[in-house]
């Protein structure tokens, strides 16, 4: 079983999405346009809105890490990444309101981390009578739902164009070698400078930048089980 499951694999048999949009040289635009979500992990059923053992991939190690950091440093000390949605924003898209609520272990906070394009959030109550509040999300924002917050109706009625632009090579080269001490958590912080420099001008990076620059990637990271649960 491949490490995610697509929106797009119910039409089309695709190994790898991205290579896929670029198999012939050009930009396959309706391709791209195309994913809407990816799910890792303990796979979301979008039917059912329950997880299942048979139904379930290898976490990704690298988001399992980012998401421990971040669990740690809130004092989470016991959050596992089990489960995400990735989600694929464009220009004119919007996600309505829902709740997040299938999985086993409901007092485990939910991460949100966008990327790209900013976005209005909407978060309202555990129940549709109270007046939703909007957040300006933008892109780097990471969004913490836990406690009351994690069984809040939310969601994404717009989005914005970034004012910002953090991705782009003026921002990557101001990494100077006197903040390279403020990378801790990777092993060699001066190589992996120096390659973020190096591929600011590479054509694949560029592809990766086009894409961005109108669009908004948020992958939302939840533990499906309760602790010292090994299944469901």
């Amino acid at each position: 079983m491949k490490p995610n499951k697509l929106n797009i694999d119910i039409e089309m048999n695709v190994e790898d999405w991205w290579v896929e949009c670029f198999k012939n040289s050009e930009c396959d635009r309706q391709l791209q346009k195309k994913l809407r979500w990816t799910t890792l992990g303990y796979h979301h059923n979008w039917d059912t809105k329950v997880y299942t053992e048979q139904n379930k991939s290898l976490f990704p190690l690298d988001l399992a890490e980012l998401s421990d950091i971040l669990a740690k440093y809130l004092g989470y000390s016991n959050f596992k990444a089990e489960a995400a949605i990735v989600n694929y924003y464009h220009m004119n898209s919007t996600l309505s309101a829902h709740t997040d609520h299938s999985e086993v272990n409901l007092e485990a906070p939910l991460f949100s981390f966008s990327f790209g394009q900013s976005a209005i959030f909407l978060i309202g109550g555990q129940d549709k009578s109270l007046e939703p509040s909007a957040i300006l999300i933008k892109s780097g924002d990471i969004v913490v739902m836990s406690k009351k917050a994690r069984l809040c109706y939310h969601a994404v009625p717009k989005i914005l164009p970034s004012a910002e632009s953090p991705w782009e090579e003026t921002e990557i080269s101001n990494v100077s070698s006197n903040s390279i001490s403020s990378f801790k958590y990777i092993s060699q912080p001066e190589e992996f400078v120096g390659t973020m420099n190096e591929n600011i001008d590479n054509e694949k990076w560029n592809r990766f930048r086009n894409y961005i620059q109108e669009s908004r990637i948020n992958m939302n990271v939840r533990q499906v089980l309760n602790e010292n649960q090994n299944s469901i």
